[in-house]
């Protein structure tokens, strides 16, 4: 029986040396949070920054260059344009653009401010009118027919650019102002 307790002591001792002389289990280690990149949206542009970066209103933007309206157009605003595009004044009479440009604070600024109207006003808001009144003074008559909506005989083609001052919408022909 001696034996036998001389045994069990002996194992006994070596599991208590071998769970004294074990090894810690390693330290948890948690990795350090890796930063998200952030997708902030860009700053956004005036209504004359926007028409210059969009390039489809070159002749647009010269115009407004030449009548010094775009100091008007890239200040705080808001503003809503109905903007031509490039290919809507080449369907003007030959000569008519160059011949404008030649007194652009004259009958060119008239007719660009008549594409202006104060205030920011929505395709959502726009359809719910028959006229506006525009910067030049007088007002754009405003249609919708089967959901196509028309500013005097212009077709409103893209609406709601958004831009820092305002909204631009792009129509297919230049607005003539009643003479």
């Amino acid at each position: 029986m001696k034996k036998l307790f001389v045994i069990l002591a002996i194992l006994f001792i070596g599991i208590l040396v071998a769970g004294c002389t074990s090894t810690p289990p390693a330290p948890v280690v948690t990795p350090a949070p890796t930063a998200v990149p952030t997708t902030a949206a860009p700053p956004m542009k005036t209504i004359v920054e926007t028409a210059v970066a969009d390039g489809r209103f070159t002749t647009l933007v010269a115009a407004v260059q030449a009548a010094k309206l775009d100091g008007a157009l890239s200040g705080p605003g808001p503003f809503t344009v109905f903007a031509p595009t490039d290919d809507a004044f080449k369907n003007l009479p030959p000569g008519t653009v160059a011949s404008l440009l030649k007194q652009p604070e004259g009958q060119l600024k008239q007719i660009l401010l008549y594409h202006v109207v104060d205030g920011k006003v929505m395709a959502a808001d726009v359809v719910k009118l028959t006229s506006a009144k525009t910067l030049q003074g007088s007002n754009v008559n405003i249609t919708v027919t089967n959901g196509v909506v028309k500013i005097n005989d212009a077709t409103v083609v893209i609406t709601d650019i958004q831009t820092k001052n305002g909204v631009i919408h792009v129509i297919d022909k230049v607005l003539l102002p009643p003479k």
